[in-house]
């Protein structure tokens, strides 16, 4: 087992892996720009060191800082997060190079998953039911007039190398297409300096669906059933649960062994998501996650497990402590994202807390490095806590969900928090009737003027 592990991330995150580690007794580092100097994932842990600027390029992006952090505290594996550089397959092999250990899959895993196109053929290959749509990058608008002709529109142009909505479009038709095209591939250039671009059928009512799987990097895979993501503002999540309200268990242990079976073929390691749009009973591979997610605490709360000691775990090249046969679903979970956003423009709130109150109480947990008089900076994710519910059915998480946002007190920024009381008297949220594109709808509706 490691002796100190360097988590090469900020915020709550890094609190998450630090709370870890304590439980496991191993010291922790913590990295930070000179704008978190101040932050709580430094106050916790064991070592800190200062990185860089505020930006993240030359602070949290930085690779050889990183790898500088290991060497001057001799941290023998660095746990990556979410976000930043936690799939960046360059900074993977760096790693390795290095003689640390990376607390994730392969830099080759990551490489192949990372590129949609590939993503998607190689789970087409290893048996994952994908979205019907082109095969490989559409290099052209006349070629992109033939997919959407051939597989039927509405269609989605997606940036091969995307990722948080980026580079994606609509096209309803065929004289929509040629708008769509040409601006998928400007923004994809843009936002992620490659232009490629890929079509697929655009689904018109479906749900997200992800499941989570766990490899031990030796052929030997499990999954933790699925997530529910629909409630997404641009392709951001807002609201994830767990299980899903609209999946039966013959479809998750179907789904579930289809995924778990796929990522033992290929030997993979460590937390992973395979994310689905669902329709009509169907399940349609859109990408796959090499990294932990914002929303594994719900997952834990229905498993009784935490994902981040099991990654530790298996990185230290030990064996998963569970089997699929010991994993039980108990309850339902809910979290709530919540923001530094001023509402209803969801426009970034930085700024110092003058009063925070975290909720308690049976079943509420919340993972957030706020604390009062903490000054949120302004170069980040406005993601600044999350508000995690757990109940014995779905009904009674979310009352708890209600209860425990009644007790959340944020003040000095503005936040997402009114969205979700709001959200908690809709029908629609207490049936689980919605899709992808219910909340956006709702949006539009919550914000025409009366």
């Amino acid at each position: 087992m490691f002796d100190k592990i360097l988590i090469a991330n900020r915020g709550e995150i890094a609190l998450r892996v630090i709370r870890a580690c304590r439980e496991m007794g191993i010291k922790s580092v913590a990295v930070h720009s000179t704008a978190d100097s101040d932050a709580m994932h430094v106050r916790m842990a064991d070592e800190t060191i200062c990185i860089g600027p505020p930006p993240s390029t030359d602070s949290y992006l930085l690779i050889p800082a990183i790898i500088s952090a290991c060497e001057v505290t001799g941290a023998q594996a660095i746990h990556p997060g979410y976000g930043f550089l936690s799939e960046n397959a360059k900074f993977v092999q760096i790693v390795e190079d290095h003689g640390l250990t990376f607390i994730g899959p392969t830099a080759e895993h990551i490489r192949v998953m990372g590129d949609k196109i590939t993503a998607k053929d190689t789970m087409k290959a290893l048996g994952v039911p994908c979205v019907p749509g082109s095969e490989g990058g559409v290099p052209d608008l006349e070629t992109a007039r033939m997919v959407g002709a051939e597989i039927g529109y509405p269609v989605i142009i997606k940036a091969t190398a995307g990722g948080g909505g980026r580079g994606m479009k609509v096209a309803r038709n065929e004289t929509e297409m040629e708008r769509a095209f040409l601006t998928a591939r400007s923004e994809a250039k843009a936002a992620f300096g490659n232009d490629e671009v890929y079509i697929e059928k655009y689904l018109t009512t479906p749900r997200h669906i992800e499941i989570q799987v766990f490899g031990d990097g030796k052929g030997g895979a499990v999954h933790l059933g699925e997530r529910d993501c629909s409630l997404q503002r641009r392709h951001q999540k807002v609201f994830e649960e767990a299980p899903g309200p609209c999946i039966t268990e013959e479809e998750r242990a179907r789904i579930g062994k289809v995924c778990s079976d796929a990522v033992a073929k290929i030997d993979y390691a460590g937390a992973g998501t395979v994310e689905f749009l669902y329709e009509n009973g169907e399940f349609y591979f859109i990408e796959m996650n090499t990294r932990l997610q914002v929303e594994h605490p719900v997952t834990e709360g229905i498993f009784g497990v935490d994902l981040v000691r099991e990654q530790i775990r298996v990185a230290a090249g030990l064996p998963m402590s569970f089997r699929q046969e010991d994993l039980v679903i108990n309850g339902h979970a809910i979290e709530v994202r919540i923001n530094a956003e001023k509402l209803p423009n969801f426009s970034p709130s930085p700024g110092r807390i003058t009063q925070y109150h975290a909720p308690g109480g049976l079943g509420v947990r919340i993972d957030s490095a706020l604390y009062d008089g903490y000054r949120i900076p302004p170069y980040y994710d406005s993601l600044i806590g999350k508000l995690i519910v757990h109940g014995r059915d779905r009904t009674e998480a979310l009352a708890r969900l209600n209860r425990a946002l009644g007790e959340l007190i944020v003040d000095g920024v503005d936040t997402t928090i009114p969205l979700f009381h709001a959200l908690l008297q809709e029908p629609d949220i207490h049936s689980g009737d919605y899709n992808i594109h219910w909340l956006e709808h709702w949006l539009e509706q919550a914000l025409k003027p009366s």
